[in-house]
């Protein structure tokens, strides 16, 4: 039963990346997802009836993801609605600036963070424009990038979507398969960590330092002993330039359907997105505090 005068949390896209998105809504994150087909954006028409059904009164914040079909999709639920909405947009992969999907940086398995965030703050009572201004801040705090050994297939195609070597990797690999910065032979842990992060925390320049949340996040063929392998390799890089790991999370949180392969994500932490972050939330994908 959703609170009078909460701002109502809708975030969406293709199908297939579970439990992003529908496993996030509950007390703390999302009030609605909208699932489209697989790796296909939802329909303007879903948009606006989610955003009918949580709107108590306080306005509604889409949070979306950096690809073309989403952004367009949810500006024609925005306009369908004719309802208060403010959209925040999530592009926090560095590995390329223009990709398949997406015109400049994809948004990937940081979008789950500015979920909790802000969904946090939401629960707390910030209105409308404190959530928006807090998701963009996360958002620019947020960054990641993602390797993959295999790539996912989709089940309208039945094959994978693209070819790869038993003994490659793709670096730099977005979260619907799409290509990433080079396709090379496969390497340990320790050099990918290395990359990852050292692209990461290039990225984000004079900021770099100080206490972070490490999300080590699967694809969803990735065995949880890998993810935890590639953890140990990545805290290991990031103290070692100075940040601080404060808090980690390690597992499936924004899949590629079967893709074997694995993202780093580092956001930085303040007084307040900590406190945030660590507020109760009770979702299906995500839970503590409860």
């Amino acid at each position: 039963m959703l609170r009078t005068g909460k701002v109502g949390l809708i975030s969406g896209g293709g199908s297939g990346h579970e439990p992003l998105h529908a496993g996030y809504v509950g007390l703390g994150m999302l009030d609605a997802a909208c699932p489209g087909q697989v790796f296909t954006a939802p329909t303007p028409d879903q948009m606006a009836a989610a955003a009918e059904a949580v709107d108590t009164g306080a306005g509604v914040l889409f949070i979306v993801k950096n690809y073309e079909g989403d952004l367009m999709n949810f500006d024609m639920g925005r306009e369908m609605s004719g309802r208060d909405i403010v959209t925040i947009v999530t592009d926090d992969d560095v590995a390329v600036e223009t990709s398949t999907y997406s015109a400049g940086r994809r948004g990937v398995a940081g979008t789950m963070i500015v979920e909790k965030i802000v969904g946090a703050a939401a629960e707390q009572g910030a209105d409308l424009t404190a959530l928006a201004a807090l998701g963009t801040r996360v958002n620019m705090m947020t960054r990641s990038m993602g390797v993959a050994l295999t790539s996912c297939t989709v089940p309208a195609a039945g094959r994978p979507t693209f070819a790869i070597g038993d003994d490659e990797i793709e670096v730099g690999v977005g979260i619907h398969g799409e290509p990433g910065r080079r396709r090379e032979k496969l390497q340990s842990a320790d050099a990918l960590a290395e990359e990852m992060v050292a692209a990461i925390l290039t990225d984000f320049g004079a900021d770099a330092g100080g206490d972070v949340l490490l999300l080590v996040n699967g694809f969803g063929a990735t065995p949880a002993m890998e993810l935890y392998v590639m953890y140990h390799a990545a805290r290991r890089v990031l103290e070692g330039r100075g940040a601080t790991v404060v808090r980690s999370l390690v597992g499936n949180y924004v899949t590629s359907l079967d893709m074997a392969g694995c993202s780093i994500t580092v956001s930085r932490l303040d007084d307040e997105t900590l406190r945030l972050w660590d507020a109760p939330v009770h979702t299906a994908g995500l839970r503590w505090g409860v």
